[in-house]
């Protein structure tokens, strides 16, 4: 078994709504009946025994090597623990091939499950030994190193469970969440309103403490210490027991409780030392250790925090008693468990000799024993539940500690007896105050209720109501794409809105480009959503974008597709029929949501069919009020949009407004059908985002066909008496409409200039070759600069085999050359003739075609 081909789908797909691996697979004749191998589903089992079912044989009865795939691409991903489901294999039109789709959480653990699939099929087939259970492990291990943290994972699922939309922005916990300007961004459990100067008060824990000193909340005091005998004067001027710790230390590193002899502060100060420049020495306050959570202005959480230890049983050393509490499946290593596991390390052996053990000392039964003075679940600590129980006075000093230090989510260290009473009662205080919590034990405590953690701190970034989206209007189809997307850009921006868009010349904010090039794909997608200046989107999606990684968003508040042709791109991809074709489009349509639109073209059946699909609302474009999927959907009082007497007209229920072609240049007085249908699927896209119909027919009427707005699409020249018309129609259906709206203008000789795609079927060359041999009256033929996988001259050949008995032509020639075969033309042309250039370099060629323009005698005495 060969994989041909495998990728990423990193949105909604082809296939499925979820992210998913894509495996093209070729299978040998010996795999494409899995019965016919000998003994095979035995061998894989006694490698793989926790595999579960093979798949239902197929229509043709047999079980292949790449359905196999399919379930133990499946299956290892979920022991390795990841949440996936869903998996599909289909057979492509070519023999022994077939396409495996397989659901992923964390792109590099899917594919690691593929490769590792492939080497477990293939030792099974062979009879050789294969470490399942070590590929699993390390199928986890990477799942835990790649896959956001329990306090980053807990925000982005209450963002999800809000249905705000999220990206990661690094392989680490940087998160956007929502788009465009109303976008916000996560790091681990902290905002982007977070300031640095605030993270930087919460590191320095001398000035949090005078700050908070100052605020009238209850501290320990203390002060910097130079050396070990300064730590020493210091714990004799505040009399009693000290802590010793860095100054900016975190994770309770390097930190020494209860601490009151000499000897006890000089290695307290030589274990902070390791783990800061500076050193504090600060009161002791005796009591218990408890973490209270704020966000904004509010508590949100508390949960006691007790050091990692063990309980004697008078049988087991120190050593076989931590053996048995790492066994609880709850503890693993790093934050992706509840718990942590507890290390015998030189800080834990230090700890047992402050209390005369070692790690092979027994206790006695009943005996605490403490393996660290700090509490932190990293280090193997416990949490319970408090937060019921905090006092009011309590919380009001947690807020105030926030507060004053400028922090938005806050963890704040408070040691006191209890929170059931105020902190000056029992001698308490807050003994730090902490930037980026971390939110495991309040999510996942040892002992207690969890506490949705996550939602306080979403529904503190996204007032009710909010979900973090601005309009996204999605466009597709075969013809009229990129036309409908510069429209409906700038009916919104009459709005007053800031408009990104994407097409096949480039990436546009806010009326600047910030890309070039065919960028109708996701990445230019998730640039425009990922801008901070965007209020709304208009993006094409073209079908190779949606084939290669799926869409680069979970949903669309509008799709729009303007038709579904019949020749274009088949044979592509596995992409065979107009069938196939309007399958792949409508996956925008798939993903419109409830409160959405579909903008569809009524006069398509394809696009038709789509609606059934639709969980949002259809608006329905069309020729006339009284075509019958208008005038259906006209009755039962949904919207449409058509053309009558001389208007584009809106209607909804018993409601209508009326818009004049004559005031819609891009139409040139609704002669050009093309460009009309193109108009009303923008209008119905600009309709259904609520932008107000004065601002709609305003854009309309300033919106005009130009080789600025809309390069390539009917672009009109005047050159030498005789109207140029630049147009990058590249398939039959556009070929077809281009050549209708030509023979309606008035001319004295047609001249097309025509190459083809390379990529296209040889029958499509030639019936493009074939339609503009009926309309014109002469041809110059060129060869495109990327001829896409044809030799030299092959092209051509397919075109001129179209021209044969072409009934208008009377004269042709080839040319190689896009530039060279324009010129020609042009020197052929008497003032009223009219030429078509079907241009393939849309900005070179359209600059080359105004600089001949700006030759002409007219151009000069303008200029003058």
């Amino acid at each position: 078994m060969d994989i041909i081909r495998l990728r990423a789908l990193r949105g909604p797909n082809l296939w499925s709504r979820y992210t998913a691996i894509e495996a093209t697979v070729r299978c040998e004749p010996p795999e494409l009946d899995l019965h016919q191998l000998s003994h095979f589903e035995e061998r894989l089992r006694e490698r793989f025994p926790e595999l579960g079912v093979l798949p239902e044989p197929t229509a043709d009865g047999v079980v292949t090597m790449a359905h196999a795939l399919e379930i133990c691409a499946l299956a290892l991903q979920t022991l390795a623990g990841c949440p996936v489901s869903f998996s599909r294999t289909v057979a492509a039109p070519e023999a022994g091939v077939y396409q495996v789709v397989v659901e992923y959480t964390v792109e590099e653990v899917g594919r690691l499950a593929f490769e590792t699939a492939v080497a477990l099929l293939q030792a099974a087939r062979d009879d050789r030994p294969f470490d399942t259970p070590g590929a699993i492990a390390r199928l986890k291990e990477l799942d835990e190193d790649l896959r956001l943290g329990p306090s980053t994972g807990s925000i982005v699922e209450a963002a999800v469970a809000r249905d705000i939309p999220y990206r990661r922005l690094t392989t680490g916990s940087l998160v956007q969440l929502g788009w465009g300007s109303k976008q916000r961004r996560i790091q681990a459990a902290e905002c982007d309103t977070t300031s640095a100067i605030a993270e930087s008060i919460a590191q320095d824990k001398e000035l949090t403490k005078k700050l908070l000193h100052a605020a009238g909340v209850p501290v320990p005091l203390g002060r910097p210490v130079r050396d070990a005998e300064d730590a020493w004067r210091a714990a004799q001027e505040l009399g009693g027991a000290v802590v010793v710790k860095p100054r900016d230390g975190n994770q309770g590193k390097g930190v020494t409780v209860n601490v009151q002899t000499r000897e006890q502060v000089l290695a307290a100060f030589e274990a902070a030392s390791h783990y800061g420049s500076e050193v504090m020495v600060e009161r002791y306050l005796p009591g218990i250790d408890f973490r209270l959570l704020v966000v904004g202005r509010q508590l949100v959480a508390a949960a006691r925090r007790d050091p990692p230890l063990v309980i004697g049983d008078g049988v087991h050393t120190v050593r076989e008693l931590v053996d048995a509490v790492n066994a609880d499946p709850r503890r693993g290593d790093g934050h992706a468990t509840p718990l942590t596991r507890i290390r015998l390390d030189d800080i834990a052996i230090d700890r047992l000799a402050q209390q005369g053990l070692t790690p092979d000392s027994v206790p006695p039964r009943g005996m605490r024993v403490v393996l660290r003075n700090n509490a932190n679940l990293s280090t193997g600590g416990t949490a319970t539940d408090v937060t019921d129980e905090v006092h009011p006075l309590v919380a009001q000093r947690a807020v105030a500690a926030a507060v004053t230090v400028g922090l938005d989510v806050c963890g704040v260290d408070v040691v006191c007896q209890s929170v059931v009473q105020p902190l000056e009662a029992q001698q308490g205080g807050i003994v730090e105050v902490n930037a980026a919590p971390g939110l495991r034990m309040h999510l996942s405590p040892s002992f207690g209720k969890g506490r949705n953690v996550g939602k306080a701190i979403i529904d503190h970034m996204f007032p009710p109501g909010e979900d973090g989206r601005i309009p996204l209007i999605a466009v597709t189809g075969t013809n009229g794409k990129t036309t409908t997307v510069r429209l409906t850009a700038h009916l919104l921006r009459q709005r007053g809105w800031r408009v990104g868009f994407t097409d096949t010349n480039g990436v546009y904010v806010n009326g600047r480009q910030i890309d070039s090039g065919d960028c109708s794909g996701p990445k230019s997608a998730r640039r425009v959503l990922a801008h901070p200046d965007v209020d709304a989107a208009v993006l094409e999606t073209a079908r190779g974008g949606i084939l290669r990684e799926g869409l680069a968003f979970d949903r669309c508040q509008v799709a729009v597709v303007t038709n579904i042709g019949t020749g274009d791109h088949l044979g592509l991809n596995y992409i065979t029929t107009v069938e196939d074709v309007s399958v792949l489009k409508r996956v925008i349509v798939q993903n419109v949501p409830v409160g959405g639109m579909a903008v569809l073209n009524a006069a398509d059946p394809h696009c038709v069919a789509m609606a059934e699909f639709c969980a949002g609302q259809i608006t329905y474009f069309g020729p006339s009020a009284h075509h019958p999927v208008i005038a259906t959907h006209r009755a039962l009082g949904k919207r449409v949009v058509f053309v009558e007497d001389g208007h584009i007209v809106a209607a909804e229920g018993g409601w209508q407004v009326r818009v004049p072609l004559a005031q819609i240049p891009l139409t040139e007085g609704g002669t050009l059908a093309f460009q009309v249908d193109n108009t009303m699927a923008a209008i119905a896209a600009a309709w259904a985002v609520g932008v107000p119909w004065e601002a709609i027919a305003r854009g309309l009427e300033t919106f005009t066909s130009d080789a600025h707005t809309v390069p390539g699409r009917f672009n009109r020249f005047t050159y030498r008496g005789a109207t140029l018309i630049a147009d990058y129609g590249h398939n039959p259906d556009a070929i077809a409409a281009l050549c209708r709206a030509v023979e309606a203008m008035p001319a004295g000789k047609r001249v097309v200039v025509i190459s083809a795609a390379g990529d296209r079927r040889d029958q499509d060359i030639v019936d493009q070759a074939r339609l503009v041999g009926q309309v014109f009256d002469e041809v110059v033929l060129f060869e495109d600069a990327c001829q896409r996988g044809r030799a030299d001259g092959e092209v051509i050949a397919l075109l001129q085999q179209g021209l044969q008995d072409a009934p208008k032509t009377r004269w042709q020639t080839a040319i190689r050359g896009e530039f060279v075969a324009i010129d020609t033309a042009l020197a052929r042309l008497q003032p009223g003739d009219l030429c078509l250039i079907l241009v393939d370099q849309v900005e070179e060629a359209l600059a080359h075609i105004a600089r001949r323009v700006a030759e002409t005698p007219e151009a000069a005495a303008a200029a003058s």
